[in-house]
């Protein structure tokens, strides 16, 4: 595969954009799903309604909700660039959140799943033997739902590498700022006689995704070995 500089530059800045929308969102993933999962309040059907809303609507909605928030004009867009120099609307930061909302809700729901099936009696046999609630979740709940955190980190990573929709209309098309694997296929695909490359970036998109799906079956078997003590 004969890749020149920009098609080089198009797979890095995917890459990072995928890896900063997934490192940021796992803490925050973590505990939304514990609260869904293993806790009662008023408002739990509206934040699990909130969560899920992005799987739902069309991207380009999400990605125009980002813009309003977020452009430099905006009340939330101002403070971010007053108060921490960060500039979200047209930059590859603005890329990474977009993607970090659109794959949010798959993130939150395999963790969500892997704390269903772990019984909530062990924290509590951990509780009554002293362990405070934290030290229970980290020692006994977190080792067991790793696969599920995993999983859960492999979907966010691949959504986030093959988001289109909210990417474009939050951060356009620029290239070497904002246009990650998707957004090049698209404008090659608009070009007369560019399919060839378009095809190129399609089939690498295709084996970045394949390598971080092996990754994570044999991450999770190994893990799943270890704990069993094999």
């Amino acid at each position: 595969m004969g890749l020149g500089a920009e098609e080089w530059q198009v797979v890095c800045l995917s890459v990072k954009v995928a890896s900063v929308a997934t490192i940021l969102s796992l803490p925050v993933a973590v505990v939304v799903a514990y609260l869904l999962s293993r806790t009662r309040f008023a408002a739990k059907p509206l934040l699990n309604a909130f969560v899920y809303l992005p799987l739902i609507m069309p991207p380009v909605v999400t990605g125009f909700i980002l813009l309003r928030l977020f452009a430099p004009n905006a009340p939330l867009g101002r403070f971010l660039e007053e108060t921490l120099g960060l500039t979200l609307a047209f930059r590859w930061t603005g890329a990474a959140l977009a993607a970090a909302v659109m794959a949010f809700p798959l993130m939150v729901r395999a963790i969500r799943l892997a704390l269903d099936a772990v019984d909530p009696r062990l924290e509590i046999a951990a509780e009554t033997l002293g362990a405070r609630r934290s030290v229970a979740f980290f020692t006994v709940t977190l080792p067991l739902v790793l696969p599920g955190i995993l999983a859960g980190v492999v979907l966010a990573f691949a959504k986030s590498l093959g988001e289109f929709g909210a990417t474009i209309t939050f951060v356009s098309n620029i290239p070497g700022e904002t246009r990650t694997l998707p957004l090049a296929i698209y404008t090659n695909l608009q070009i007369p006689g560019q399919e060839a490359a378009a095809l190129e970036l399609a089939f690498l998109a295709v084996a970045i995704s394949l390598v971080a799906i092996f990754l994570s079956e044999w991450i999770a078997h190994r893990m799943a070995r270890r704990m069993q003590g094999g």
